[in-house]
């Protein structure tokens, strides 16, 4: 394995593991209401980001986004959808549905799958139809069993699933891309720290302790999102692909066995359901693989 590949799967590795834990910093933060945490993730985030941007030599990509009326429109719709998927997670964590939101990240491939043939006329073969289906049978059953859709669950898949979908077709690097996005958030987040009620809102007003708990969240976000961009520059999408479930896996854990969240059997046969039609991908993005890698070493010996 070359050394790229093999940083590259560092990097992955850590960014999902940290997007994976990131909901015990949330759940510790439960005594600050959950829209002031957005609010300081919002703060801290965009003050990381741009010394980042400053540092890496970014500057000339923000110029050209802002530059640029289209881009800014698609950024706007990219913050909206970013910035409401950010709120609900953390009242999620904050409000003992944690399996809810796990549940919601591992729709959102499925969901992508989906807006990859709306948008992108993408064909669905048979296995990623039953995976489709498999998906499908899961939301109705949790309609059956309890009167309602998961509403947790699919608000996070389907504003993620939106988000990767206008961040693809921007095509806007993940740094420039989170400083404009918390930019056009920043105003809303400093105004409402200003006209809070909150007791923690006003950080001259907080202990040393609970100030730099507020500026974790500002790291928290980072600290992924840097590893997610390094990994992608030095792995497949495909390979991936694969570490993209070690997050909600991780929720799943931390929400069952750490925080004693009810796991009803009803509850969990949705999420077989869901795990089943993950497996069928990624049993199929496997063949697919060596399939290729089969037919790579067939013409590399027939041009000898």
């Amino acid at each position: 394995m070359q050394t790229s590949s093999k940083s590259g799967i560092f990097y992955a590795l850590t960014a999902f593991t940290l997007w994976a834990i990131a909901p015990i910093y949330f759940k510790e933060m439960s005594f600050v209401p959950a829209q002031e945490i957005l609010a300081h993730r919002v703060v801290w985030s965009f003050i990381l980001v741009l010394i980042l941007i400053l540092l890496l030599r970014y500057t000339d990509a923000l110029k050209t986004v802002l530059r640029s009326r289209k881009t800014l429109l698609a950024m706007l719709v990219s913050t909206l959808l970013i910035g409401f998927n950010w709120g609900t997670f953390i009242w999620a964590v904050q409000n003992n549905k944690m399996l809810s939101a796990s549940l919601g990240y591992y729709i959102n491939p499925l969901i992508s799958i989906l807006l990859g043939m709306i948008f992108f006329q993408d064909k669905l073969d048979k296995v990623r139809k039953a995976a489709v289906v498999l998906c499908f049978c899961a939301v109705v059953f949790e309609v059956i069993q309890f009167g309602s859709l998961p509403w947790i669950a699919l608000i996070l898949a389907v504003t993620f699933g939106f988000y990767g979908l206008v961040r693809k077709k921007v095509a806007v690097d993940s740094f420039t891309g989170m400083a404009i996005e918390t930019g056009i958030m920043l105003p809303f987040a400093l105004l409402y720290l200003i006209w809070s009620p909150s007791a923690t809102a006003n950080i001259f007003d907080n202990s040393a302790h609970v100030n730099w708990l507020l500026f974790a969240a500002g790291p928290v976000t980072m600290v992924p999102l840097m590893c997610f961009a390094a990994a992608a520059n030095r792995v497949s999408m495909v390979t991936l692909g694969f570490f993209q479930y070690i997050g909600p896996t991780g929720m799943f854990f931390l929400a069952v066995f750490l925080y004693d969240e009810p796991l009803s059997p009803e509850k969990l046969t949705t999420f077989v359901l869901i795990w089943s039609a993950l497996v069928i991908l990624i049993l199929d993005s496997v063949r697919k693989i060596r399939k290729n890698r089969a037919k790579q070493a067939l013409d590399k010996n027939a041009l000898r």
